[in-house]
């Protein structure tokens, strides 16, 4: 079986591939339809996020077994097309589910105690204390949009805090020890942190609306490290500018394009809301990294590797 890689990885990805007795060949840089022309040639690829599989370019992948994407979500492939081909979709959300919950309950803690703000004015001279004065965790009921392999690892995060962590999904009973699973009512009546975990789908897409915040009974903290499309930017602003949103943590933002690079290109133009986002103090902002650490890089590679020698075993059994 031969293998396309299309974006880099950790090397233990490739290794462990071709310790399973693939045959990998790399390409990063050229362009899809170059990619299109030979992609007929091979049973496997290996993408991140550098360009949308679509129907036509699946089309041309006559031979394709699988895909593993390395990150958690599959949103940039066209899923039932991929699926009426009988093309596996390997995601490795166990991967880098750590590092998304330190990052989300990081950011929180940073937004409470206004950590950028303070340190930006010590460096200037400024010493406020009462003015940087802080708020706890402790005591807060946090309200998980989606518990899946992400909201479980936030909450997990949360335990030793001393806070009540309830979460709402589609799914039934995907409750456990570190949160409660609630009616949608529930979560909007009792909510003062908010986090997103949600994967991109149509349901997902503009979730976080004007009419969604103000169901909410107190003014809340809103966190997001899943996808920006989850919310409407400019009714996140309308409701930080009338106290609704006490403050947000946003590692994802609705103007990304969907291989979550080159966010400040020139024809990605950002509009009037984005200038409140990076001037407020409300606000923390972060690059589409919360899944981005050392570790977590090994530990996608290692998952996608783990994945695929599954996937060859149950192949070959049932051969």
């Amino acid at each position: 079986m031969k293998v396309l890689f299309l974006d880099t990885n950790h090397p233990v990805l490739l290794e462990g591939l071709r310790k399973l007795n693939l045959e990998c060949d790399e390409d990063y840089s050229s362009s899809k339809s170059a990619i299109e022309a030979k992609i007929q040639d091979y049973d496997g690829l290996i993408i991140r996020s550098r360009f949308s599989l679509d129907q036509s370019f699946l089309e041309k992948a006559t031979k394709l077994k699988f895909i593993g994407r390395v990150g958690a979500g599959l949103e940039n492939i066209d899923n039932e097309y991929a699926l009426s081909k009988g093309i596996k979709l390997i995601a490795a959300p166990e991967g880098n589910r750590n590092a998304v919950g330190e990052h989300a309950l990081g950011m929180i803690l940073s937004l409470f105690n206004k950590f950028k703000k303070a340190d930006t004015e010590i460096r200037n001279g400024i010493w406020l204390r009462e003015d940087n004065r802080g708020i706890e965790l402790e005591g807060k009921t946090i309200g998980l949009i989606g518990y899946g392999n992400m909201g479980k690892a936030f909450a997990k995060k949360l335990k030793g805090f001393d806070c009540d962590v309830i979460c709402y999904d589609i799914k039934p009973d995907v409750g456990d020890q570190n949160a409660r699973q609630v009616s949608l009512t529930e979560l909007l009546e009792r909510t003062e942190v908010l986090s997103l975990h949600t994967p991109q789908t149509e349901l997902t897409k503009h979730m976080i609306d004007e009419s969604f915040l103000n169901q909410f009974q107190k003014s809340i903290y809103v966190i997001n490290t899943a996808r920006g499309s989850a919310i409407i930017t400019k009714d996140l602003v309308q409701a930080l500018e009338t106290g609704k949103v006490l403050g947000a943590c946003l590692d994802v933002l609705e103007y990304e394009k969907n291989s979550f690079e080159n966010f400040f290109s020139k024809e990605n133009t950002l509009p009037e809301d984005f200038q409140y986002l990076i001037t407020s103090d409300k606000v923390l902002l972060s690059p589409h990294v919360a899944g981005w650490t050392v570790e977590s890089k090994y530990k996608l590679a290692e998952t996608i590797v783990h994945k695929v020698a599954a996937m060859l075993d149950q192949h070959n059994s049932i051969k």
